[in-house]
C-alpha cells in the first residue's frame, strides 16, 4: 500500500474529498476516476508514482466520500469542481490523469482552465461518440437499466466476487476499492449518464497543453476507436496517442505495466 492523507475542500458549491500522498515538495499529479469508482481505485497507480510525484486522488461528486448535490453532473461542471480543488490545495499547475468519466472531466478542465493544467492523460476517454458508446465507467459492472440495481442489498464480499468473475484480468488488489466504491455510489451520480457531452472534436482542438490519449482493444471493451483517436491527433498536434493491446476500457487494471510505463514517460517529458 501507499501512505496517504485524506481531506476535504469546498469547491463549486460542494464538499470534495481527496487522498494525497505528498506534502507539496514534489510535482503534483491528480488522478480522476471513472463512473462508479472512487479515488482509492487509483491506489496501484498512486503507489507507482508516489516516489516522484505528489499524487492527489479525488472522489468526484456523488462518488466516494464527496458530497452528492442535486443538479449538473456533466463534464464541464465537474471540471469546475476539479479547478476549485486545484486552487484550494495550492497545486499550481498539476498534471491530470483521468479514466472514462474522469477523462471527460480532465479534457474539459484542459479546455476551460488551461492555466491550471501542465499536461493530461486520458485513459480510454474523451474521443468517442457518447450516443453510441456503452455506459461510461468500468466495464466490470455495466448493469441495465440502473447501475445501482446491480449492487443494491449486496455485501462488500458479494460485490468483490462479482468483480472477480467478470474481470479475470484484474489484479487482486483492484477489487476491494472497486467494490467499496459501488457501495458508496449515490443516486445523484446517475446524472452523469443523463446528459449529452459537449462535442469532443471541439474540445480536443481547443486543448493547449500536452495530452496523451491511451486506447486499447475495442473487441475487449475499449470505447475509443483507432479512427477517433487518429482524428483527435489530427485536430491538435499537442495530442499523442498510444495503443496498449490486451486491455479493454480499464486499461491500467488489465495491462498495468505498459500503462504506467507510458504515463511515466509522458510525465517525465
Amino acid at each position: 500500500m501507499v501512505a496517504y492523507q485524506e481531506g476535504d475542500v469546498l469547491t463549486n458549491g460542494m464538499r470534495m474529498h481527496y487522498y494525497r500522498t505528498g506534502d507539496g515538495s514534489q510535482p503534483p499529479v491528480i488522478l480522476c476516476h471513472g463512473f462508479s469508482d472512487s479515488g482509492p481505485c487509483w491506489l496501484p497507480t498512486a503507489r507507482a508514482l508516489a516516489p516522484d510525484y505528489d499524487v492527489v486522488m479525488v472522489d468526484a461528486r456523488g462518488h466516494g466520500r464527496s458530497e452528492a448535490p442535486e443538479g449538473d453532473y456533466g463534464p464541464v461542471n465537474m471540471a469546475a469542481d476539479l479547478a476549485g480543488l486545484i486552487k484550494a490545495l495550492g497545486l499550481g499547475k498539476p498534471a491530470v490523469i483521468g479514466h472514462s468519466m474522469g477523462g471527460a472531466t480532465t479534457l474539459h478542465l484542459c479546455v476551460r482552465y488551461p492555466e491550471l493544467v501542465s499536461g493530461a492523460v486520458l485513459e480510454d476517454a474523451g474521443a468517442y461518440e457518447i450516443t453510441t458508446a456503452p455506459p461510461a465507467g468500468d466495464a466490470a459492472a455495466a448493469p441495465r437499466p440502473s447501475p445501482l440495481e446491480a449492487w443494491a442489498g449486496r455485501t462488500l464480499e458479494e460485490i468483490i466476487a462479482q468483480g472477480r468473475a467478470a474481470t479475470p484480468l484484474w489484479g487482486e488488489e483492484e477489487f476491494a476499492p472497486w467494490a467499496q466504491a459501488k457501495l458508496d455510489l449515490r443516486p445523484q451520480a446517475l446524472g452523469v449518464m443523463a446528459r449529452q457531452r459537449p462535442p469532443w472534436r471541439e474540445a480536443f482542438a481547443a486543448v493547449r497543453c500536452p495530452l496523451l490519449l491511451i486506447r486499447a482493444d475495442n473487441e475487449l471493451g475499449s470505447i475509443v476507436t483507432p479512427e477517433s483517436a487518429a482524428e483527435a491527433a489530427r485536430l491538435n498536434p499537442r495530442v499523442q496517442v498510444i495503443h496498449i493491446p490486451g486491455a479493454g476500457h480499464n486499461v491500467r487494471r488489465e495491462q498495468f505495466a505498459p500503462f504506467i510505463t507510458a504515463v511515466r514517460a509522458f510525465l517525465a517529458g
